[in-house]
């Protein structure tokens, strides 16, 4: 555990030499379109005969992004692709809404609607426009943000429900969901500057402060009943310190954007306890977010995925940027070398996506969905380290 980590020398000829390449072709389902859902540890697709639609728009954002960053052509050719494909395919055209799975041809498997799903169609379309200036993005953005108003709001009590059509039923609500749609309404904010987005962002911050925070604990709920009380039994217990991260950054994002300062003391303390009850600092372990908690900071999971991983950077960097924390900086370049050292290499585009608590690889594929989290995590170190 003491071997010092293999970074690189640059951060950016990391991910746009090494990383962003192997996606691009390897992670390309060439004869029927879209995106393979995952990769082999030898780097080739999986055998899978569905595709996600949450990890199709996911990789467009990841290939918009990049060409924003000044990737070379094949990222914003590679977005097209995967957004052309997305909306040839995805659409209900009888109902409405993204279906939730495909076959690899592109034929609906899994008509569901799902909010998270529709999250992430909301994102990846606002980085594809705001890459592309492509105005048919806009078009489908807003038949987007109609149907979930239209079929997933929940009036009664806010935000809205897990998912809708066939095989649906009653399920704990979620923050989950939610978070995403404040990183898309934000998303959506900046591609297009229109105050729209930003007032659907203001509603999911209401949401949070309301429901979502536990203000008893300082901590963050995952499970919810129908009227947002917390779920009842284990489920109300369940702490991801990976999304108390990832909420730190989504507010400080929002109050960049909008200047609401209700939020500043609720991201101080969702830091404060992923930061204090959900790392594993015992000795022989790896020092790394673990994947569940409880609100005293006990280890109901003691696994470590990815995506925790890289949502502390971009905490650690939020804080930076937006506090002049320079603690947070510190804590931000120790954890991009901690990745280097046990998930990530500086010679490779593929990452062990979960660890067990001192350090075996749990996973055994490289799921296409996690590069949202790495490429992101590493486009704003690049942007506030100058890496």
């Amino acid at each position: 555990m003491s071997t010092p980590p293999a970074l690189p020398p640059s951060l950016r000829t990391w991910l746009f030499e090494t990383v962003m390449p192997i996606w691009a072709n390897v992670g390309v389902d060439r004869a029927p379109g879209g995106f393979v859902e995952r990769l082999t540890r030898d780097r080739k697709p999986a055998d899978d005969d569905y595709k996600r639609i949450r990890v199709q728009a996911r990789q467009i954002y990841a290939f918009s992004h990049a060409h924003l960053l000044g990737a070379p052509a094949w990222a914003l050719d590679t977005a097209r692709a995967g957004f052309d494909w997305l909306v040839a395919h995805g659409w209900n055209a009888e109902g409405g809404g993204w279906h939730h799975l495909l076959t690899r041809a592109g034929d609906p498997l899994d008509r569901r609607q799902d909010t998270y799903d529709h999250a992430f169609i909301l994102m990846a379309l606002s980085w594809f426009h705001r890459a592309s200036g492509d105005r048919a993005a806009l078009d489908w953005m807003q038949r987007t943000i109609d149907h979930l108003d239209a079929r997933m709001a929940e009036p009664a009590h806010g935000g809205y429900r897990e998912e809708a059509g066939s095989g649906s039923g009653p399920l704990p609500r979620r923050q989950n969901p939610h978070m995403h749609l404040f990183e898309a309404f934000l998303a959506a904010h900046e591609a297009t500057g229109d105050g729209f987005w930003l007032a659907r962002a203001r509603g999911i911050a209401d949401l949070f402060l309301d429901r979502f925070l536990d203000r008893a604990t300082g901590t963050l709920g995952e499970y919810f009943t129908a009227d947002w009380l917390p779920a009842p039994g284990a489920e109300g217990s369940v702490r991801e310190p990976g999304h108390h991260f990832e909420w730190v950054w989504l507010l400080h994002q929002y109050r960049r954007l909008s200047g609401d300062e209700r939020v500043t003391d609720a991201a101080d303390t969702l830091y404060r306890f992923a930061l204090d009850k959900g790392r594993d600092e015992a000795p022989g372990m790896v020092p790394a977010t673990l994947d569940e908690v409880d609100p005293e900071g006990r280890i109901l999971k003691d696994t470590k995925r990815l995506w925790p991983q890289t949502e502390a950077v971009k905490a650690h960097l939020a804080r930076l940027e937006v506090l002049g924390d320079r603690e947070a900086g510190r804590r931000a370049e120790a954890d991009i070398a901690m990745m280097f050292t046990h998930y990530i290499g500086a010679d490779h585009a593929v990452w062990r996506d979960q660890l067990s608590r001192d350090g075996d690889e749990v996973s055994s594929h490289i799921p296409a969905s996690s590069l949202y989290h790495l490429f992101l995590c590493m486009a704003e170190a690049m942007r506030i380290l100058s890496r």
